[in-house]
């Protein structure tokens, strides 16, 4: 066969390199949010997820999606999910690496609040560790944010907490269906959502009957079904049903403690636009055991608290996907040549990647800043703004990440949208980026929480307060955080609730970049989101602005 052609012009895969070395925007957050942590962990994660291997397993995960089995060759009934080894391979690097349970105790917790103190920047340090494992594979991380997140509702029912906390910030990850007891380390998830309700879960229909009480507290049967039930091979979940006095939380194990598996059925697994390596579910009970969480009757807010972690999962999972596709884009236009030059040194190209740096750098700071507001639950400021900032981080940030997405995509051109080789990766990101925007509550419930936020606490003193170290650095950003008290004080009406959430989102960010950014950064973020020297898409910075500087800053090698 004759060669027809060579060939040249095509950058090398971003690959084998340190995703926390090379993050400084993420580094300057940490140094900010959390002074005094050791990031030596955080380093030796970022370069075992930047290599050519782990970034092997995260393929074959998304490509050999997890299969449900729900009999076994005999007719019984199994229910069981079965997943590619390298899914395993990854959820055992995030469990071992303590994204899950491990800030809420060191290593095994006393009963919280008391047991919190060990590590003050514990969820900071989990936060920056999950926002890199994002990078890799986002979709299995399902079930590893949801475990981070039951604590604080699990501790409700002390008996349950005192067998499963334990296990919740262990180290081990056991993939096995077997009791608890046996098992060295859990995961848990949770489910809400059912056909006719979807975010009103009050519509709930599934049933409670109480039947008695043990070690775990009153023990209930609980018939009825589930829209979505992620990761179905989770240990336990927490999940909402009515009971007499109302919608309550309850405690449901996939195996009971005599060993017998409770009856959870997997009616079929969801197919959706991305996500592909995580098991999504549509599930029925069948008279299934499970115990109570709480109070009767005060299911929501009781399960809710599980819910408002999660969500801080969404705005950290959404940064860290855009770091990956910024990362993607700058690696792809540092090598390839149009027109005479490397894309990077063409100037509309120039201004599209840092139009994007800035918005990932400014994600990075708004999602941190929140992390942060959780490991300091006895101070009264930190609790009003994570009130405050939980849904307008998760608002704000997963709002612009399919957008941005898109312009990174773009930089890459045709090899972009291809589901192949190294730069296949970002059609994988380009597909998961909507749904953090969906999960636990989608836009107009995250701006409908804020307003409810609003009344508890005061919230306009808390925001002041938040914005008085960056005043006097940018007139746009004062100008804004001159009108927010204001607004945040009339409590703005439904239809002002989104407009409010990007507005404190904005200011929040442009405050924190003041302080942990160079110059170059923060003078074009504020000229562009604040002061209006921008256009409606990305790549429409104003000719004053630092190109070089801000792109240096955010290359990946």
């Amino acid at each position: 066969m004759e060669t027809t052609h060579e060939v040249f012009n095509q950058p090398a895969p971003l690959a084998g390199y340190n995703l926390f070395e090379t993050n400084r925007a993420l580094r300057d957050a940490l140094k900010f949010n959390a002074p005094a942590l050791q990031t030596a962990a955080l380093h030796e994660l970022g370069e075992t997820i930047g290599s050519t291997d782990m970034q092997t397993h995260a393929r074959l995960a998304n490509v050999h999606v997890p299969q449900l089995h729900t009999h076994d060759r005999f007719g019984r009934r199994i229910d069981e999910v079965e997943f590619h080894p390298s899914y395993h391979v990854l959820m055992k690097a995030a469990v071992g690496a303590g994204l899950h349970g491990t800030p809420w105790g060191s290593p095994h917790p006393s009963p919280l609040p008391e047991g919190e103190g060990a590590n003050a920047s514990a969820h900071v340090k989990r936060a920056a560790g999950f926002m890199l494992f994002t990078e890799l594979e986002p979709s299995m991380l399902c079930p590893i944010s949801m475990s981070y997140a039951v604590t604080p509702a699990l501790r409700s029912n002390v008996g349950v907490y005192a067998d499963w906390g334990p296990k919740l910030t262990s180290l081990w990850y056991d993939p096995a269906l077997k009791p608890w007891r046996d098992k060295l380390g859990v995961t848990m998830g949770m489910g809400m959502t059912e056909k006719q309700g979807g975010s009103d879960v009050r519509a709930n229909t599934t049933r409670a009957v109480r039947t008695g009480s043990d070690a775990w507290g009153e023990r209930y049967e609980i018939t009825g079904h589930k829209w979505f039930f992620s990761a179905p091979m989770c240990d336990a979940f927490l999940v909402l049903a009515q009971a007499p006095a109302g919608l309550s939380c309850f405690f449901l194990p996939r195996v009971l403690p005599d060993g017998e598996r409770n009856a959870i059925h997997i009616q079929r697994l969801k197919d959706k636009l991305g996500n592909k390596a995580n098991a999504s579910s549509e599930v029925e009970f069948h008279g299934a055991t499970a115990w109570a969480v709480g109070e009767e009757g005060r299911g929501i807010p009781q399960i809710l608290e599980m819910g408002t972690m999660t969500r801080l999962d969404c705005a950290l999972g959404t940064s860290g996907l855009m770091r990956q596709a910024l990362s993607l884009a700058l690696n792809h236009a540092a090598q390839r040549s149009a027109f005479g030059k490397p894309l990077i040194e063409q100037p509309l190209m120039k201004n599209v990647l840092a139009d994007l740096a800035l918005e990932s750098e400014a994600a990075t700071a708004l999602a941190l800043r929140l992390a942060r507001a959780f490991d300091h639950p006895d101070d009264e400021h930190e609790r009003v703004m994570a009130r405050l900032l939980t849904p307008v981080a998760k608002f704000w940030i997963c709002k612009r990440g399919s957008h941005f997405a898109q312009e990174a995509m773009e930089c890459l051109g045709g090899n972009g949208y291809v589901e192949e080789g190294g730069e296949g990766v970002m059609a994988r990101v380009y597909r998961e980026m909507p749904l953090n925007s969906i999960w636990e509550g989608a836009g107009n419930i995250m701006a409908l929480d804020l307003l409810r936020g609003l009344r508890k606490g005061d919230a306009a003193a808390a925001l002041a307060k938040e914005l008085a170290p960056a005043r006097g650095q940018h007139a746009a950003l004062d100008r804004l955080a001159d009108a927010l008290p204001a607004r945040v004080e009339a409590m703005a009406t439904e239809m002002e609730a989104r407009r409010l959430a990007q507005d404190v989102a904005l200011a929040v960010q442009a405050a924190l970049l003041a302080q942990t950014a160079p110059a170059a950064v923060h003078d074009a973020f504020c000229a562009s989101r604040l002061g209006g020297d921008w256009g409606y898409a990305f790549g429409t910075l104003g000719t004053g602005t630092d190109f070089d500087s801000i792109i240096q800053r955010a290359q990946p090698r």
